[in-house]
């Protein structure tokens, strides 16, 4: 592990108290322009999420009906009642996102697997740079609105479903993430800017609240509007 990563997760909580715990819940509130393009509007407005820590795993609840939920894991996903009988599922889910670009229209199961990828990896950042086969690297620092921030380039390996193979993580002078960068394979590579604000602390882990997705210019340097997603955490427990 690089003096920066360490940085960073001590900064977090550190990893010693990381393990103590198995799975986080939130109540999210989520917006954003995305939803509409991909014909899922309202679906994720109000929701709750939990994730594993230890492994690849998340689950939405109410997912469009009150007694629906989903199972999300990098090669399956399902929609099932929350007695646990599958409703429907989708073995290789990637393999669904070929050819897609912003605008394509989405199925439920498309929705349930990017939502459920993309909240782990939000929920066990920057823990989850800490996993097998994860390398990362400092890149040269970053100045943004008067600040610098120092950067970390991460090559994730092939079993674990996140938005890209290469992304990269913003770090401030407090070791706090304040940007994450990634090319969204399952939206044809659509560029992000993905910035964080309002960390609070729960259970000894710093988490940030407030989530705000906007598009990258290729020089790195964020478009200004829309939002491509919003995400506004509540009642985050570590258990």
């Amino acid at each position: 592990m690089n003096c920066l990563l360490q940085q960073t997760i001590a900064a977090h909580g550190g990893l010693e108290r990381w393990r103590r715990f198995e799975y986080v819940t939130a109540h999210l509130r989520t917006g954003g322009a995305l939803w509409a393009l991909k014909h899922q509007q309202s679906v994720l407005d109000d929701i709750n999420v939990r994730v594993a820590l230890l492994r690849e795993w998340a689950s939405h609840w109410p997912f469009l009906k009150p007694d629906l939920r989903t199972s999300f894991e990098p090669y399956r996903v399902a929609i099932e009642t929350t007695a646990g009988c599958v409703v429907e599922e989708r073995l290789t889910p990637r393999d669904s996102f070929a050819g897609h670009g912003p605008d394509t229209p989405w199925d439920r199961l498309h929705l349930a697997y990017f939502a459920g990828y993309a909240m782990w990896t939000y929920l066990t950042m920057p823990f989850l740079l800490t996993m097998d086969g994860v390398t990362t690297e400092e890149l040269p620092p970053w100045h943004e609105n008067g600040e610098t921030w120092q950067r970390l380039k991460a090559t994730f390996p092939p079993g674990i479903a996140t938005h890209s193979t290469v992304q990269t993580f913003y770090v401030g002078s407090d070791g706090l993430l304040k940007r994450h960068d990634y090319d969204a394979e399952v939206l044809g590579g659509s560029p992000a800017a993905h910035y964080v604000h309002q960390y609070q602390e729960f259970s000894g882990i710093l988490v940030p609240t407030k989530r705000r997705v906007l598009g990258r210019k290729p020089d790195g340097t964020p478009v200004a509007e829309p939002f491509l997603v919003t995400i506004d955490l509540n009642e985050v427990e570590f258990t």
